[in-house]
């Protein structure tokens, strides 16, 4: 399949640097590429971009050199060019102060090098959490045809018999640490096994879930969410999404016609039955944002409330993510829920979600996904509760919560940002018992800034060491999807733009009921206005320089992803749509 590209939309003739001589621009450009070997043909066939998010820091992208050579021979089967390009790559564990505070910057990086390249399509490997949604937030707004590739999770290791995996395996040894429950030996130990492989976290963490959302939605090929990162299996997908994206340059089939107000229900009810991280949520809101929908809160926790929990992986279940490759992939689930899908949803291989599913492996008597009428959890994953504390709402991962607190109401103890829970937390005097509610403010998109995953405070080493695991705690932050816990996350509005998380002093009583969705600071209205008044802000942007000005001059909160206020559009439609 060839094309030779006579006009100046496609091809090496795309976007031409201007120096005022369009015949010019295109000689030049074609001398200095040819630097690379290339020749007149190969130039003369479709460009497919191929974004390279390799690097030395990056584990979870351990495999991308070796995916992009099989896109390319993907690519050149089908008759394309391929050429890759570097970009910003992020990864949780290495990205100070926060791998969030960066992801609307890799967005804009992406964004922009789509835009500035010559490329008739785009393939986008991506994995570590905030990569996958940068890419399709970058493709969202570039509009040119554009197809996500994952880098699949890692195995899971073995550690004296017991079966781990990261990250969720990470917090429950190192709760255990801290709780003198292990030793210095076992948790040197454990260390060594919990990331066996290159590859994404082994669990339904962010990675995981945003892998399972983005082939949903319609923007990866069916089958390509689940397959291990050293599996063969990576490489076939890789390929076949190249040829793939050759089809999609040469028909221009763009993102905005794959990511409709449909294809985003299913990704968010994908969401809900995958007991999927909670940074889902504000991811799929920033992709939305940038299409100019809006993710309404209320009907997002309708669909919770008839969508259940099937998929039985940590951190709500007890599998990793290989056995649910093993057990056909995201594929079991969608077809224990294609009542609640639009089955008519048109993606990325020009078939609908439906015609996909039909044709997909089913894999009989598997044990990972749950039937309809045997959940893991009756209700969706996540709860929006509301109340003063959170007038424009919050979120809790109910999946993954003590059944016992979720209605509690007990004794704040509040910690005022990170450096002051860092210095306090274990210390021996901290006025704190098992049924209080712990409370951090300032970790919001602008407090902290970035909005950390820190909202998964750690037990108190005391409180653990006398065998609590669990405690309410709220935060205007974020938590890793592989954490569980009672954990009230993405307070909005933050305590750094003074809302009513501000607001909290120790002892204060807090209300959590999730069946009723509320969370409510039961504090006298006179007294919180007394408080309020004797706020300051503690932030001014037109202080600071360069990326962080420009971050805390834009940044929306939780409830609309996240994202920079000038990435997005005026809003036309909302998504859940209402009953």
């Amino acid at each position: 399949m060839t094309k030779n590209n006579h006009d100046n939309s496609q091809g090496m003739r795309k976007g031409l640097t201007n120096y005022g001589d369009e015949g010019f621009s295109l000689f030049l450009r074609k001398a200095f590429i040819k630097g690379m070997g290339y020749t007149d043909d190969a130039l003369s066939r479709p460009v497919i971009g191929i974004a390279n998010t390799y690097s030395g820091y990056n584990a979870c992208h351990g495999n991308v050199e070796g995916l992009v050579d099989s896109v390319k021979r993907g690519v050149m089967l089908a008759g394309g060019l391929p050429v890759d390009f570097p970009t910003i790559s992020l990864h949780e564990s290495f990205s100070h102060p926060t791998s969030m505070y960066l992801r609307n910057l890799m967005a804009l990086d992406t964004e922009e090098m789509i835009r500035a390249q010559p490329m008739d399509a785009v393939v986008l490997i991506g994995g570590c959490d905030k990569t996958v949604p940068a890419q399709i937030m970058a493709a969202a707004s570039a509009n040119v045809p554009a197809i996500q590739l994952v880098t699949g999770p890692m195995l899971s290791g073995s550690h004296r018999g017991t079966r781990v995996g990261a990250c969720t395996d990470c917090r429950r040894y190192w709760a255990a640490y801290r709780g003198q429950e292990i030793d210095e030996q076992e948790i040197s130990e454990v260390n060594d096994k919990l990331v066996p492989t290159v590859g994404t976290c082994s669990v339904m963490g962010t990675a995981s879930t945003m892998a399972c959302v983005a082939e949903a939605m319609g923007m990866m090929l069916p089958g390509s969410a689940t397959a291990p990162a050293v599996f063969a299996d990576r490489h076939r997908i890789a390929e076949q999404t190249g040829t793939e994206a050759v089809r999609l340059a040469i028909e221009q089939i763009t993102p905005q016609s794959i990511m409709t107000e449909a294809s985003f229900e299913n990704a968010l009810r994908v969401l809900l039955a995958l007991g999927g991280s909670t940074n889902g949520l504000i991811h799929l809101t920033a992709i939305a944002g940038r299409l100019g929908l809006d993710v309404n809160l209320d009907e997002f926790d309708r669909m919770s409330r008839e969508t259940p929990v099937l998929v039985n992986l940590k951190p709500s279940g007890e599998h990793y993510m290989e056995h649910l490759h093993q057990a056909g992939g995201l594929a079991a689930l969608l077809r224990e829920i294609k009542s609640l899908l639009h089955l008519d949803a048109m993606t990325i291989n020009g078939k609908t979600l439906g015609e996909n599913l039909e044709t997909s492996p089913h894999i009989l008597n598997q044990q990972v996904v749950r039937s309809a009428e045997n959940p893991i959890y009756a209700q969706g994953g996540m709860a929006v509760v509301k109340g003063n504390l959170a007038p424009n709402g919050a979120i809790i991962k109910q999946s993954a919560a003590s059944s016992e607190l979720m209605t509690h109401t007990g004794r704040a103890v509040v910690f005022t940002g990170l450096e002051d829970l860092a210095k306090r937390i274990d210390d021996p005097d901290l006025d704190v018992n098992a049924d209080d509610v712990l409370v951090l403010q300032n970790i919001g998109p602008k407090g902290a800034p970035g909005m950390p995953e820190a909202g998964y405070i750690p037990i108190p080493k005391k409180l653990a060491a006398q065998g609590v695991k669990d405690m309410v705690r709220i935060s205007d932050g974020r938590m890793s999807g592989t954490a569980a816990g009672t954990i009230v996350l993405h307070i909005s509005p933050e305590a750094a733009e003074m809302g009513p998380l501000a607001l909290i002093r120790d002892g204060d009583l807090i209300e959590l009921n999730v069946t009723e969705r509320r969370l409510n600071l039961q504090v006298d209205e006179k007294e919180l206005a007394t408080r309020r008044e004797a706020l300051t802000p503690g932030i001014e942007p037109s202080k600071e320089r360069g990326y962080r000005r420009l971050f805390l001059e834009q940044i929306l909160q939780a409830e609309q992803g996240c994202d920079f206020a000038f990435c997005r559009p005026e809003t036309t439609a909302s998504v859940p749509r209402g009953q």
